[in-house]
């Protein structure tokens, strides 16, 4: 079995085994196996360097994974002084930025593993026979647990962007996605989402976080959404067509920041001739066309919706068409249902190295019949991030609150390198618009004419 399936294995339709302390403390395990997996595949320089200004350090993720652990699980849920509290300045997100983290006085790459030896086992004796019920918001439904092996799959996918970006041979490798199934050229380009209210976030996911909640009902007018999110060959049409060299399709901050960067593609394309070529974990191959685009900031897929007679899907539309059942006019937490992904669902959890191509996985199609909603890659919304109505922040502003705000927009949907237990149809991703270095794809919309949504 391996780490996909194990994780599917321990979740119960809702996230977790609400009060089932083995489970948990599997699913954070499942976590230190893959965080492991990316930082013992190079050497300690490796660890050290910082691969793009954009990134930490894989040593600094290291130990701040650690660091989260010593704060929340030690401390803060059980009630003890900590392991190494003199490490919380060196790694605190918020005091130091990326790019000056290579300066600090880090943890070597064998105290970083010591330390999460350590700080593991001194939380799970704590916490193995903590109450669930006794009035501690963290402990209650495990939530802390929960909360810290989502933290640390976080992580995971920050490190393996960095993977991304380091330069030299490739160190890790995973199988292809499966071929395209047979249907996929009888797929509609587009399916109609029909308007009317529904349930948005949650107010009952245990493992839920602060942005998710709480459950409130949104009205959405009649749209039409993409089956399947937008490939690399619609893409290089649009390269093709001059969509890089033509203002009109970019808004005023999109076209400044276009010239600026002088961006001609998504991040990694290079041309060769008439071909184009992609750099993927060390690898130059060409780009397929049949796969999602990955690797394009917010203002290059609004560019390309606007130069498609089209527009990005609000958050709002996003979920509905991921979540919304109308025959039981309810919210699943998936777009196939409750049921946790499976490798029949969507690309999750690094099984591959790359999105499947554009139209696969039937199993976990909508009610509608839009695909790979979930997996693949993360999609950019028209939104920018916001509270929810009632928002409370927990346990910490920082997560989300900090956030808020029209600079930040906000990707939905997860991609191939999203762990399980940090994906449902809830949850949110947010980033500048700029940011490209991300698993960030996109899929198209459009309004629905009064006569289209009957």
């Amino acid at each position: 079995m391996n780490d996909f399936d194990r994780a599917r294995s321990l979740l119960d339709g809702r996230g977790l085994a609400v009060n089932d302390f083995d489970r948990a403390r599997s699913l954070l395990e499942t976590a230190r196996r893959r965080t492991l997996s990316l930082t013992d595949c190079v050497d300690e320089e490796d660890l050290l360097a910082q691969h793009s200004p954009l990134m930490s350090p894989l040593a600094w993720d290291l130990a701040h994974i650690g660091n989260q652990e010593d704060i929340w699980l030690v401390r803060a849920a059980g009630g003890e002084r900590g392991i190494r509290p003199d490490l919380d300045g060196i790694y605190d997100a918020f005091r130091h930025p990326r790019a000056a983290r290579p300066d600090l006085p880090l943890l070597r790459p064998d105290q970083a593993r010591r330390y999460l030896v350590d700080v593991r086992d001194q939380a799970l004796d704590l916490l193995a026979d903590a109450p669930t019920d006794a009035g501690n918001p963290l402990l209650a439904n495990r939530f802390v647990l929960g909360m810290i092996a989502q933290h640390e799959q976080q992580h995971d996918e920050t490190m393996l962007i960095t993977h991304q970006l380091r330069q030299g041979p490739a160190a890790l490798h995973a199988p292809a996605p499966p071929p395209a199934p047979g249907d996929v050229a009888l797929l509609p380009r587009e399916v109609l989402i029909p308007g009317g209210p529904f349930t948005m976030g949650t107010s009952t996911d245990p493992w839920a976080l602060d942005n998710e909640r709480p459950a409130h009902v949104v009205d959405v007018a009649p749209f039409f959404l993409d089956t399947a999110p937008v490939t690399n060959g619609a893409y290089q049409e649009f390269i093709a067509a001059g969509g890089y060299e033509d203002p009109r399709w970019w808004t005023t901050d999109g076209w400044l920041h276009r010239s600026q960067a002088k961006l001609t593609a998504p991040l990694f394309w290079t041309r060769d001739g008439s071909n184009w070529l992609r750099r993927r974990f060390g690898v130059v191959e060409p780009v397929p066309p049949a796969e999602p685009v990955l690797h394009v900031c917010w203002y290059e897929a609004d560019a390309y919706a606007r130069w498609a007679g089209r527009r990005l899907p609000t958050e709002a539309e996003w979920e509905k068409a991921a979540r919304h059942d109308p025959t039981a006019d309810r919210s699943r937490r998936y777009p196939w249902g409750d049921a946790d992904p499976g490798a029949e669902h969507a690309n999750l959890g690094q099984r591959h190295l790359q999105p499947a191509p554009a139209g696969s996985y039937p199993a976990g199609s909508s009610p509608h019949g839009v695909r790979q909603l979930i997996g693949d890659v993360w999609e950019w919304t028209a939104s920018d991030f916001a509270p929810y109505p009632g928002f409370t922040a927990f346990p910490y502003k920082e997560y989300s609150e900090v956030f808020f705000g029209p600079e930040y927009k906000v990707l939905r949907g997860g991609a191939f390198g999203v762990d399980p237990v940090a994906c449902r149809g809830t949850f949110r991703n947010w980033d500048y618009p700029i940011r490209r270095q991300i698993f960030s794809g996109f899929r198209t919309a459009r309004d629905a004419r009064p006569a289209e949504a009957v």
